[in-house]
């Protein structure tokens, strides 16, 4: 039989599904029994009641002790966090209170919410890369490529995050198939994974048919909450879902997270580039780095392998050259892209041979090829 020591190390690289800490750094393991005849209890504390993914702690725990030399069984029970245990759990994630998802970081972010929360991801030692998914107007696709192109990049290994910013018209939760709601600890909100992505969205916070009826200061407020309150840990890439256009949500983005790297998605027609132009010169106006441009439905592969194409061409390619930012990637109009945004199974993760994914991949190896842009600081002038 294992010692007690033995079954703890066993678990210390299990990780909670929500926090991704291990669950004995976390203070989640309350006690190992073992029995004369190889039988190993375990007993964890979830954050809340009712946790949604009980069941996958639960597998875990079991897999990773059930793997020891002599353990003919595993007993798990699970219990709920004490008020004073949630209290400490929240101290530990964010040990100086400078924001729940402040992490390590906390205290020497240079950019602040309300009330001088910090937000993580302005501090300069940050090592997320903050993506900021742009377009002039809806309807180029822009959230799909949101969801997919963060697909590919976790294919890659990197953690990934998604913040769905896009206030009024909120759709990441229903493409990626999520239907449960974040879990609030100590007013520190955990953001639900889906697909190995930590997602946050407005639609966590309204019903699915409710309009979203709010002026520059709410929006302002909510993205605030959404950077200071939501404990995103430190993603290798944080994808930000904008809203179309040149509103308020952009320029309060600047002003949290001016680190912000911007990418525009546009469709293959000279109109729709034209449009897309604002965003991007926007985000210039206000000192974000516009990095490259994403062409969307730039074509339809027919049965007989012709392409097909149906909303033009060149547009992609005529917007990246009047930005001075490279193409980064061209996806071909496909059903299954389609299919999967409606059902919730993104395609990169159905098809991920499919000629809609291998445009994703190559999407995600050239946006980390580009590695982080230069910070330029026009503030700073030479006497």
């Amino acid at each position: 039989m294992p010692t007690q020591e033995q079954v703890l190390e066993a678990l210390r690289p299990v990780q909670d599904p929500e926090l991704h800490r291990s669950v004995v750094d976390l203070d989640m393991v309350r006690h190992i029994g073992l029995g004369a005849d190889g039988r190993v209890a375990v007993t964890i504390a979830l954050t809340v009641a009712g946790c949604p993914l009980r069941a996958e702690i639960t597998d875990r725990v079991t897999r990773a002790v059930g793997a020891l030399d002599g353990v003919t069984g595993v007993d798990v029970d699970l219990t709920v966090m004490t008020d004073d245990q949630r209290a400490a759990l929240r101290d530990k994630l964010a040990p100086t209170g400078g924001g729940a998802g402040a992490g390590s970081h906390a205290g020497h972010a240079h950019a602040a919410g309300g009330d001088g929360e910090v937000i993580p991801f302005a501090d300069p030692s940050s090592t997320t890369r903050v993506l900021g998914l742009s377009s002039g107007k809806g309807g180029v696709g822009k959230s799909s490529v949101t969801v997919n192109l963060a697909v590919a990049l976790s294919r890659l290994g990197h953690s990934v995050a998604i913040l769905d910013a896009d206030v009024y018209g909120f759709s990441i939760p229903k493409m990626l198939g999520l239907d449960q709601q974040p879990v609030v600890i100590e007013g520190m909100i955990v953001p639900p994974v889906a697909h190995g992505l930590a997602v946050m969205s407005t639609g966590f916070l309204v019903a699915d048919d409710q309009p979203v009826i709010w002026r520059g200061p709410m929006l302002h407020k909510a993205l605030n909450q959404f950077l200071t309150d939501v404990y995103w840990g430190e993603p290798d890439y944080l994808l930000v879902d904008m809203p179309p256009g040149t509103g308020d949500v952009a320029l309060s983005l600047a002003q949290f997270m001016p680190r912000t790297e911007v990418y525009v998605v546009t469709t293959p027609q000279p109109a729709a580039q034209r449009v897309a132009q604002r965003s991007a010169l926007m985000a210039r106006k206000v000192n974000l780095a516009v990095r490259g441009v994403i062409e969307n439905m730039s074509w339809f592969t027919g049965d007989d392998g012709t392409r097909y194409e149906i909303f033009g061409a060149g547009g992609g390619q005529m917007l990246a050259d009047d930005l001075n930012v490279p193409l980064l990637g061209q996806v071909p109009l496909v059903t299954a892209l389609r299919e999967g945004g409606d059902v919730g199974t993104p395609v990169t993760l159905t098809e991920p041979t499919g000629e809609a994914s291998m445009a994703f991949d190559a999407l995600a190896r050239n946006v980390v090829s580009l590695g982080r842009g230069r910070i330029a600081h026009p503030e700073l002038t030479i006497r």
